[in-house]
């Protein structure tokens, strides 16, 4: 209730701006994920005072700090500090009730909230910058590996009888954020392994630069060699689902490989302990 105006500016925020689409997701998805692990956390509750109170004071030290510095800080800036404020005593309230124990079990649908803290707009834009210079250097290096003669300067890509400028809108920072989230999400659920949900989830990024790559390099393909309604049509402006969704194909096969590696690894573990058991 205490947060109530920096959490509905947020959710306003997610609804009117595609760039924070994302946060609608983490909500449900954290509150989900800690639904999942409920039945294993039932016998290990108990008060966590100390603890618990120290990441609630942090988060009222936060947000009288931002009280006392809103009139130079921008709006977005201030968003930021009193979401970041409230996702902290939401985290303090749940170790203070169920103690460390079971924060621990639960710590990554915990960690997962902070997803609720909206970039300012400053780092949104830094964002977007990598997201454009990556976009161009993926579409440059398709080009170049099937013979398309091209020029690259910046986020301008020049071939024979088109340039294509990688503006903000076609940085697929929504996608991107969309398939680093639900990465995170599907190696938490599908794996064991810290280092192998790591692996996964630091491929997504460079993965999500490359689909947008090969986004570019299609469209202007099929408008320089098929028809040039491509460059302007429903397939530029909506097809950005199908490069997604192949994105996300690859993750999934990246899952299957890592989940059937823990599976062996776990198989060979357990025979070993067996054969050790057998011995003894």
């Amino acid at each position: 209730l205490v947060g109530w105006r920096p959490l509905v500016d947020t959710f306003a925020l997610s609804l009117r701006d595609d760039q924070y689409t994302y946060i609608l997701l983490i909500l449900p998805v954290s509150a989900a994920l800690i639904f999942l692990e409920w039945h294993s956390l039932r016998t290990g509750l108990a008060l966590s005072v100390r603890t618990g109170a120290a990441f609630l004071a942090m988060a009222v030290l936060i947000t009288c700090s931002s009280l006392v510095w809103s009139a130079s800080l921008p709006s977005d800036v201030q968003l930021s500090i009193r979401m970041f404020a409230l996702v902290l005593s939401w985290i303090g309230a749940f170790i203070l009730c169920f103690g460390s124990r079971a924060s621990r079990q639960v710590l990554f649908p915990l960690c997962f909230l902070f997803g609720l803290v909206p970039f300012p707009q400053l780092v949104l834009n830094q964002i977007i910058a990598l997201l454009q210079q990556g976009s161009a250097w993926a579409a440059y290096l398709l080009f170049a590996v099937f013979g398309v003669p091209v020029t690259h300067d910046g986020v301008l890509l020049t071939i024979p009888t088109l340039t294509v400028q990688v503006a903000q809108e076609c940085s697929s920072i929504r996608s991107s954020s969309m398939l680093l989230v639900t990465t995170m999400v599907l190696a938490q659920i599908l794996l064991r392994s810290p280092w192998r949900k790591a692996l996964v989830i630091g491929i997504a990024v460079p993965l999500s630069v490359a689909k947008n790559g090969l986004r570019i390099f299609s469209i202007a393909m099929l408008g320089t060699r098929v028809d040039r309604g491509y460059l302007t049509g429903r397939f530029h402006h909506q097809g950005g689902i199908v490069f997604f969704a192949i994105a996300l194909l690859i993750i999934f096969a990246l899952l299957w490989i890592l989940r059937r590696g823990e599976d062996v690894s776990l198989a060979s573990e357990l025979n070993s302990e067996h054969a050790t058991a057998t011995g003894d």
